[in-house]
């Protein structure tokens, strides 16, 4: 459920921005206005599948259960992050960049109030180091603040990994106090951090949604029954608690993949685990954070493009979004393959000096860290 949750939200997503930015989604305007107008309302929600999963891969690789051995935190806690940032920049980077030169080519091509100006060079350093909306500068490009803010949550589960070791007794006693430290963190997030906008650019306001996914992964990874209920239980008493302070759908989603998780729904669905359904959701899954990145860059393009050719056309706007779709996913595509390290082959015809200029080369740079989604 994983890559399905993955690969269903980051399409949404695409979806959404399609709808969000003009011109061509305006231009559809009747032709497809309904459908136009959940996509800008709901669609934005698939944030929370990515936020819960996020939490709960995290937890999966930092603290698979809170009993869990502290292995080489703290001294780790460096390495982990700088790891966390080498899987995310190069590809952000790309994006970035994609995003700057996409911005300039629509730009020459028309005039149109959601095209981006040309950066200053703050506002380009701002958005390299994930800080844009901590500093109050516009972003470069669509979902870059998710980045950012993957970024920090994730920082406070290796913190919290960290600061365990400190907690002294047994691994029991340490498991509780890591427990009910997620717990307490979770439910302050749900029930106050997460009503406040002002906060919506830094961890504690997503960390509700981020810590029901930690505690799905460890209900996922109890050892009796009795532990997955009580950690399941915690899920749906969080989230109803935050809904009758609030009724916030976000939560409520995000509650709900949660529990999907928890439960393992789907582990013997046929139709889902095998056959070309498995292989076609795995591919997607594998490629939403490339998807996620570049699909912003290819909307400013494809957009200008049809909007300049065909400036009153509902129909050709219509498939210049199917166009737009498509392109998000092969650059998407071909991102991910540039980052995925390839596989030690025998030795190539050419000479020693040939193979080491082409190891060393900025593609093999790149491929040197690699991300396989939004939130592993």
């Amino acid at each position: 459920m994983v890559d399905l949750g993955k690969a269903i939200a980051s399409q949404l997503i695409v979806w959404h921005h399609l709808a969000l930015y003009g011109p061509m989604s305006d231009v559809v305007g009747n032709l497809a206005g309904g459908c136009m107008v959940w996509l800008v309302s709901h669609a934005r929600l698939a944030v929370q599948v990515f936020l819960v999963i996020g939490g709960f891969l995290a937890a999966r690789g930092l603290l698979p259960t809170p009993d869990a051995p502290n292995g080489e935190f703290p001294r780790a806690l460096p390495r982990t992050l700088l790891r966390r940032l080498q899987r995310l920049m190069p590809p952000y980077c790309v994006a970035l960049l994609a995003a700057v030169w996409c911005a300039l080519c629509a730009r020459t091509l028309i005039d149109y109030p959601t095209i981006p100006d040309a950066p200053t060079t703050w506002q380009f350093i701002a958005n390299a180091l994930m800080l844009q909306d901590v500093l109050e500068e516009n972003a470069l490009s669509a979902g870059v603040w998710y980045i950012a803010i993957d970024a920090q949550l994730y920082a406070v589960l290796a913190l919290l990994c960290a600061v365990r070791v400190w907690w002294g007794g047994s691994d029991a006693e340490r498991g509780r106090l890591t427990a009910l430290t997620v717990v307490l963190l979770t439910g302050a997030s749900l029930l106050w951090f997460n009503r406040d906008r002002t906060l919506d650019a830094w961890a504690p306001y997503f960390l509700g949604a981020y810590g029901l996914g930690v505690l799905a992964q460890w209900a996922r990874a109890a050892r009796t029954a009795q532990r997955r209920a009580l950690w399941t239980a915690a899920i749906v008493v969080l989230t109803v608690l935050a809904l009758l302070v609030e009724w916030r759908s976000r939560l409520a989603l995000a509650g709900g993949v949660a529990l999907v998780l928890a439960l393992d729904v789907g582990r013997g669905w046929r139709w889902l685990n095998t056959g070309p359904v498995r292989e076609v959701v795995a591919f997607l899954s594998r490629i939403s954070y490339t998807v996620f990145l570049m699909h912003y860059p290819v909307i400013l393009v494809v957009g200008a493009a049809f909007y300049r050719l065909w400036p009153s056309s509902p129909g050709m706007n219509l498939l210049g979004l199917g166009v737009a779709w498509g392109v998000s996913l092969l650059a998407g595509w071909w991102l991910q393959e540039s980052l995925t390290p390839r596989p030690q082959t025998a030795a190539r015809p050419a000479g020693p000096a040939a193979h080491r200029a082409f190891q060393s080369g900025p593609a093999s740079a790149l491929r040197a860290s690699t991300s396989n989604g939004l939130s592993q």
